[in-house]
């Protein structure tokens, strides 16, 4: 039976490491974009109900042609409707280690038995962690010996590239909750003071969206309690949903009265052609629901003041406000700060009644904060995963030349929209970008880079117009904004991915070192 030990060191009380891997959320956070997603959390895995919890994993084939293969899917499914299975279910069940590690076994999956051993331990100056993988290939006795061993480097390549992404993660996590004293050591070091507790609960609209999963997973790994916004009653009456249904402008008149930060990122997908009902369900979706959940917590506010402050409502916007080109905007400003007034195009034009809609809660006394998204960096969506199957095909480059491109990664834009609900000062819009920006060819050039493959073929203009129409080709796809990251530093955001090519390494797990 195959055996792969891994052992790596987090820079974090043994304690604190051995807590923060018991909550809620850290097997998303610590789940490699490449290689797959979490369907479903050990529910419980907490407390004593956590015992045996079953995890269930939806697995890419390793490797890039698995994370290639994933996101192509995606952009066939954006294309068409449909798609073919990329992914590979695994069920596990969960038990206790010890000294707080925990044991994966797999119930269900490819494998013909598979074990994963998690143990943790004090190493000073630090924490220990050391996992043993054991597994046994299906029908291995049947498989020529060459190909056997070529198997097992292949997926001892790939669980080490997975542990690799996890010891980043795991350090820029524990790094964060430290940033904003949510490390178990430091919430139980001064019960007796006097500093504000800050939130306690938060809910979330769009939590099973890619960022909102992503939020999710990061205020739980906080300590917080999350209450996901869900378009369907809980027939189970679970207590960490909250039904609501802005089409219809139902969400309970008590639905925020124990919420103290409200998340609202829920919103018709942008990805799509620009036709007249695609656009109206754009607009209609982000200014309704917008609207109800502003009235909701403003009402909430009123109704039962906090004694630790007032309630905050951090809410979705995009960098679309700017407007797509210099033609759009009604300024010559090249670089584009919060201040600036919004463009004239159809995006910002949503984007200025969506912030509209939010700050109608601040005359109740709530903390409003909009965030202008710039481009989210993952294999899972958004502009990565439609040029990742080209690029590493060896048939993709740059998509446009000069336009600059205000980017993000999907780590930095959950980890903002996080910061914002635990600084109290924050309040007005906050551009979701990071500190440098890229042109579009010099974007193309740092992917093909990253995945070595060539980057000479630019990507054919009808592309983006087959998939988003000439319309949204142009004001999302061709886009030239340079947008100002200064404010959400100036918030005390410290950004995990300065740099593109940082961002796409980690993304990608092609992390040189």
């Amino acid at each position: 039976m195959p055996v792969v030990e891994i052992t790596s060191r987090l820079p974090f009380r043994c304690e604190d490491v051995a807590a923060w891997l018991a909550r809620p959320g850290t097997t998303t956070r610590l789940m490699p974009p490449f290689a797959g997603a979490v369907l479903q959390e050990p529910e419980g895995a907490d407390g004593d109900a956590g015992e045996g919890a079953e995890l269930v994993l939806a697995l890419d084939v390793p490797g890039l042609l698995g994370t290639s293969a994933t996101a192509a899917a995606g952009l066939l499914r954006l294309a068409t409707g449909a798609a073919p299975p990329t992914r590979t279910s695994w069920r596990l069940r969960r038990h206790r280690g010890s000294d707080g590690g925990f044991v994966d076994v797999m119930d269900e999956g490819p494998m013909r038995s598979w074990r994963r051993d998690v143990r943790i331990g004090d190493d000073g100056a630090g924490t220990r962690i050391e996992e043993t993988i054991a597994y046994q290939l299906p029908a291995a006795e049947r498989i020529p010996r060459a190909l056997r061993v070529r198997l097992h480097r292949i997926i001892e390549g790939e669980l080490r590239r997975q542990a690799a992404f996890r010891d980043h993660q795991a350090a820029a996590d524990l790094a964060f909750h430290a940033q904003h004293s949510r490390l178990p050591a430091q919430q139980d070091a001064d019960p007796g003071s006097d500093r504000p507790a800050g939130p306690r609960v938060v809910a979330v609209s769009g939590a099973s969206g890619m960022i909102g999963t992503q939020v999710c997973a990061l205020l739980s790994g906080a300590g917080l309690e999350v209450r996901r916004l869900v378009r369907r009653s809980s027939p189970d009456g679970r207590d960490d949903e909250i039904p609501w249904d802005p089409t219809a402008d139902e969400l309970a008149a008590e639905a925020f009265d124990d919420v103290d930060a409200v998340v609202h990122l829920a919103g018709h997908p942008l990805a799509g052609r620009f036709t007249a009902e695609h656009k109206r369900r754009i607009e209609q979706s982000r200014v309704e629901g917008t609207r109800l959940v502003a009235r909701r917590i403003a009402e909430a506010e009123q109704r039962a003041p906090r004694p630790d402050g007032p309630r905050a409502l951090i809410s979705g916007s995009a960098i679309g406000w700017y407007g797509a080109t210099a033609a759009d905007r009604p300024h010559e400003h090249d670089l584009l700060t919060e201040d600036l007034p919004a463009g004239a195009d159809f995006l910002a034009g949503v984007c200025r009644r969506w912030e509209q809609e939010a700050e109608q809660a601040a005359a109740a006394g709530v903390r409003v904060a909009t965030v202008r998204t710039g481009i989210v960096q993952s294999p899972t969506g958004g502009a990565l995963a439609q040029l990742l199957p080209l690029v590493a095909a060896g048939v993709g480059g740059r998509l446009g030349d000069q336009q600059v491109q205000s980017w993000i990664s999907l780590d930095d834009v959950a980890a903002l929209i996080v910061h914002l609900v635990l600084t109290p000062q924050a309040a007005g819009p906050v551009n979701a970008v990071a500190p440098a920006p890229v042109t579009a060819r010099r974007y193309a050039r740092i992917l093909a880079d990253v995945l070595h493959r060539p980057a000479a073929v630019p990507v054919p203009s009808f592309g983006p117009r087959l998939l988003l129409g000439s319309e949204g080709a142009r004001e999302m796809a061709l886009a030239d904004q340079r947008v100002s990251a200064a404010r959400a530093e100036e918030l005390g955001h410290a950004f995990r991915h300065r740099a593109l090519d940082e961002a796409l390494h980690h993304v990608l797990g092609r992390r040189t070192a």
